[in-house]
Order: structure tokens, then sequence, then C-alpha cells
């Protein structure tokens, strides 16, 4: 960390160059002494990076920004709000895995303290003075390695214990749960006499169901989605809990979040209509399907589905706040009529449950994207292959 960086000459060269290329700036000479222009453009890569995804970091002076990789790897600020809403407010926290402090930053917000270990000591600095940039002088961070802090401090007991474990060991992508570091699975015991919740951020990736049969005393499972983009499962273990978890598929766009709530016993037993496409048809948002809440979706809006396994919903009302996307049906057709046309198709593609993916479709049939109106290509009652010719209702 190059403290040289947070002088205000710099910070106001950077603020004067907001839409600069990084890359053009690290080929040119540093007009700061002390400061190469690789460090220059990697402070202004990661403002740029940060405009969108954590604002607040971005358009605070004297913020410091750590590695591409770090940035990439941190929750947006959106989920992260959403994270520290799970919490009881006054609570005593501890980040095991903090990297650059996002959530670290925003559990703060409603916990008494939060103890904010990082195992890279330059990310821990970095961490540490953004921390006290934006005010939050209830983290404690230190370099260190959060699960041997907590194996080195019996008598120290937390409200939550919440960490993000890493889908990278030496170099290498991991998939299954027990495979990422820390293991999860394995210290989940360890965990629990040092807290009675475990909340664990997990990939978007992973298979639910799996993780579920690895965890234990699973309260509820949050699968969030920003802007129609999985982002990550929440895991809350309780060791007072034995039921079945209850599953929340949480859905942030714009500035408004929409929550549907389920079990899988719930989704087993819940009986749905089934129709043919009606003046409206239904595509949920991807919370809900990663969540599986397929049948959930048709029962909590009173729509039927097409098939049994092809997850488009339909009704002949509009549903105003339907957590997805709104079409409305032109025009339906069987496959085998759509073949024998002759005239090109000018339209968006969608497959669902179809035995061609999209981009067989449109090569097949050499069909161009439109962008205002949407096909869907899927089978409905009776198995029967069919065209769904619509237009998207913006909301």
């Amino acid at each position: 960390m190059n403290r040289l960086i947070l002088q205000k000459e710099v910070q106001q060269f950077l603020e004067r160059h907001p839409n600069e290329s990084p890359t053009k700036l690290a080929l040119k000479k540093s007009p700061f002494e002390g400061i190469s222009s690789s460090e220059l453009a990697a402070q202004l890569d990661g403002k740029q990076r940060a405009l969108i995804k954590i604002p607040l970091w971005a358009e605070t002076p004297r913020i410091y920004f750590p590695a591409k990789l770090n940035l990439e790897q941190c929750s947006s600020q959106k989920t992260a709000i959403f994270k520290s809403s799970l919490i009881k407010a006054g609570a005593h926290l501890i980040d095991v895995t903090s990297g650059f402090g996002i959530d670290s930053f925003y559990l703060a917000t409603r916990a008494k303290q939060v103890v904010s270990c990082e195992l890279n000591a330059e990310l821990a600095r970095i961490s540490s003075h953004n921390a006290l940039v934006l005010g939050a002088e209830n983290i404690k961070v230190l370099a260190t390695n959060g699960i041997d802090y907590l194996l080195d401090s019996p008598q120290e007991h937390f409200d939550y214990i919440y960490l993000d474990p890493s889908r990278r060991v030496q170099n290498k992508k991991v998939f299954l749960l027990d495979e990422c570091e820390p293991n999860l699975v394995a210290l989940q015991g360890v965990f629990f006499e040092r807290s009675t919740t475990i909340i664990s951020k997990l990939a978007p990736l992973l298979d639910i169901s799996s993780a579920l049969n690895m965890l234990n005393h699973v309260k509820d499972v949050y699968v969030v989605s920003l802007q129609n983009d999985c982002k990550e499962l929440i895991f809350i273990q309780d060791k007072a809990y034995s039921g079945e978890p209850t599953i929340h598929a949480v859905r942030l766009f714009k500035e408004e979040q929409q929550i549907i709530s389920f079990t899988y016993e719930q989704e087993r037993a819940a009986l749905v209509e089934y129709s043919a496409p009606l003046t409206y048809l239904y595509e949920a948002d991807v919370a809900l399907t990663k969540a599986g809440a397929f049948k959930t979706i048709a029962k909590h809006f009173d729509i039927k589905k097409l098939h049994k396994s092809t997850h488009l919903y339909t009704s002949d009302q509009k549903i105003a706040d339907f957590p997805g996307k709104t079409f409305t049906v032109h025009e339906v057709e069987s496959f085998t009529d759509f073949k024998k046309k002759k005239n090109t198709l000018k339209s968006d593609i969608i497959a669902k449950n179809f035995p061609l993916k999209t981009e067989e479709i449109k090569k097949k049939f050499k069909i161009k994207d439109a962008g205002d109106t949407f096909t869907f290509f899927t089978t409905v009652l009776n198995d029967q292959l069919t065209v769904i010719h619509t237009q998207r209702i913006l909301e």
C-alpha cells in the first residue's frame, strides 16, 4: 500500500481523469515522485470498476483500491447491504475471510463490533484504512488467518461467524463445498463451539441440495440475484435449529427487492394447473429458478404452467408484480408449422425445454436478432413442440 497515493494532489488527479484509460495511463510517465504510473493506473481502474459494483467506495475521497482480482471477488454493495439485514442489531460478529472488506463494512452498520480477518497483510491494511475513511470505527481488522484466530481464542464467542469460502485453491477452481477453503463442512462443529449462528456466502453454481446434505442445522437459504444474475447463495446455520430449511428467492432490481419464501416440501406438495399459452407469458427471475421454486411460482401468483418441465407461465390477466420478465403473446404455432415457413424471422430467441439450443435454432433457421420481439421455442401440453411469438412488456 503506497500511502503517497492518498496525498491531496494525487487524489485530485484521479478525480480529474475519471474516464481515462488505465492501460494508457500506465504507459505514461508518472507526474508524481514515489508513485509509479502502474500504481496510478491501478487506482484509476479500481475507481472505475467500483463505480457500478460498490459506488460508495468510488464516490468517497481517499479510498484505496486493491488488486483487480480482489475487486472482482468482493461482494457488490447491494448484495452486502442485503446480507446486513440478516443479522440482529448490536451483534458481535467475526468475518473470518474478509478480503476487501465490503461485507465486513455493511455488517458493521448493524453489528456492535466486527472482527475482520484477512490473511493477506497488504489487503488487511487497505481494508483497515478504508474502514476508517468510511467512518466504520467498530471494525477491528486483523492481518491473520481467521480460522487460526478462532482456534486460538477459545474464550471468545460471537453472535455470528461469517465466511466466504474461496472457490480457488492452489490456483485451481473447485466446485464442491468441501473442497473450498476454509472447509466449512469440516469446520462447522468448531464454529458452533464459538457461535450459535454461521452465515456463509457460497458460489451461485453450488448445488443447494448437495450443500444441505453436508451442512448441519441449516435454517435458511437465500438465493440472491441482482438484475436477473444469480450472485450468491447465503446459508444460515442455527445451532438450535433442526427443522426443514426455508428457501428464500431474493430478487434485487433497480432500488427494490422481492422475496419469495418456501420449503422444498411445500414445493413438492404444490398443485398447479397447466395451460396452452394465454394472453401473457412469464419467465421467472433466475433467483426463483435457481431456488427451485417452479410450482411455488404458479401457486403464489395463481398462474398456469405450460408443461411440467417447462418453467414458463401464462395467464389472461396481467400480473403486475411478477418477479421476472412479462411478455404479451402475439401468435402461437406448432414447431412443425414454423418449419414450413419460408420467410426470415427477426426476433430474439429463447429456447426452454426444447431439443435445440438457442444458437442452433438461430443458425438452422437463419434468424436475426431484433431486440424488441421475443420468440420462445418450447414444449407445451401433450409434449407438443411449440413456437410462441411475443413482445416484452418493459416495466
